[in-house]
Parts: C-alpha cells; sequence; structure tokens
C-alpha cells in the first residue's frame, strides 16, 4: 500500500462522513410537543391529498400523564368543513370505518395514537387539496385539559408516518475501514 493510499482513503472515508452527518443538520426536529393540561399532543401529521380529493386523515399522539382520563370531543380546522374523530377497524375481512360518538377516551397514564388503519382525524370537505409541505393548524377541544392548537405536518401522499421520527438515522458504513 503506498502513501497516497494510506492518507487519502481514510481522508475521503471522514469527508463523505462528514457530508452525511452534515446534511442532518438541516433535517426537520421531531414534530413539536404541544402541551394541554396534563396532556402531550406530538407526531402531528396528514398525508398530501390527489386533487378534487374532498377528504383527508390527520394523525398525532396525544399522551395522558395525568391521574384522570380525559376526552377529546371536538376537532376543527380552516381548511375543511367538518373534522371528525373516525376509527377504522377489520371485522371478518371487511374494514369499517365509523366516528367516535362521545369523544375519544385518553385513561391516565396512557398513549392514544392516531395513526392509519385506526383511529384518525377524519377531515371532511376539505376546501383546497393537501399538498406536501403545507403547515395545517388544527384546534382540538378537550373535556378537561381545553381548547389547544397543533399543527399537522403534510407529508407525501403515500407516507407511512412523520416525516422526523426523532432524528434517528440508519446509516450502513459497510466499506469504510477503522482509523
Amino acid at each position: 500500500m503506498n502513501i497516497r493510499n494510506r492518507i487519502f482513503k481514510p481522508l475521503a472515508g471522514l469527508a463523505m462522513l462528514a457530508v452525511m452527518m452534515s446534511s442532518l443538520l438541516g433535517a426537520p426536529a421531531r414534530a413539536e410537543e404541544v402541551k394541554a393540561g396534563d396532556l402531550v399532543i406530538s407526531q402531528a401529521w396528514s398525508r398530501a391529498t390527489p386533487r378534487g380529493a374532498k377528504t383527508g386523515g390527520g394523525f398525532l399522539t396525544i399522551e395522558n400523564k395525568g391521574s384522570a382520563p380525559d376526552r377529546l370531543v371536538a376537532v376543527s380546522g380552516d381548511f375543511a368543513d367538518k373534522i371528525e374523530v373516525h376509527e377504522m377497524a377489520v371485522k371478518n375481512g371487511v374494514m369499517t370505518m365509523r366516528a367516535v360518538e362521545n369523544g375519544l377516551t385518553i385513561e391516565p397514564g396512557k398513549t392514544v395514537t392516531l395513526a392509519p388503519g385506526g383511529y384518525h382525524l377524519m377531515m371532511l370537505d376539505l376546501k383546497a387539496p393537501l399538498k406536501q409541505g403545507d403547515k395545517l393548524p388544527v384546534t382540538l377541544q378537550f373535556e378537561k385539559a381545553g381548547t389547544v392548537v397543533v399543527t399537522l405536518d403534510v407529508q407525501g401522499v403515500g407516507a407511512k408516518g412523520p416525516a422526523a421520527e426523532g432524528g434517528k438515522m440508519d446509516m450502513k458504513m459497510d466499506g469504510m475501514k477503522k482509523m
């Protein structure tokens, strides 16, 4: 191995690592956490919708850090005529979706996740298509914690979750040698 290989290969590896790490500095942080009483709302997001779509879904996590249950009793936003909490379930091989009556209960010490395939915010009669990068303010009304505004970050059409899951990264360093 000549001197060029001994010096430049490790430097090239370090340069590549520096470029990958610096790209993380501009990456969005984890979706904001919003507090309302004993509740912590986080990971609020939505999916972009195709042109002409009149409905969309909203997703978030609600953690109850208190000692008493609370209920999400109403949701609203200026971008849709109506927003309801819905539950999707598959029973006997048939998918069903229904509005949750009397609010969604968040038990003390528990976390309720509104996600694709389960509980979610059903946004009805959208006033315009939801576009990736949009920020949608949504007002959540809780029985005990009161009213709080959260922002849904709109991801791509096929997104499976919020864009920045805690800033974790999974980089393969195969072929790089330890110095």
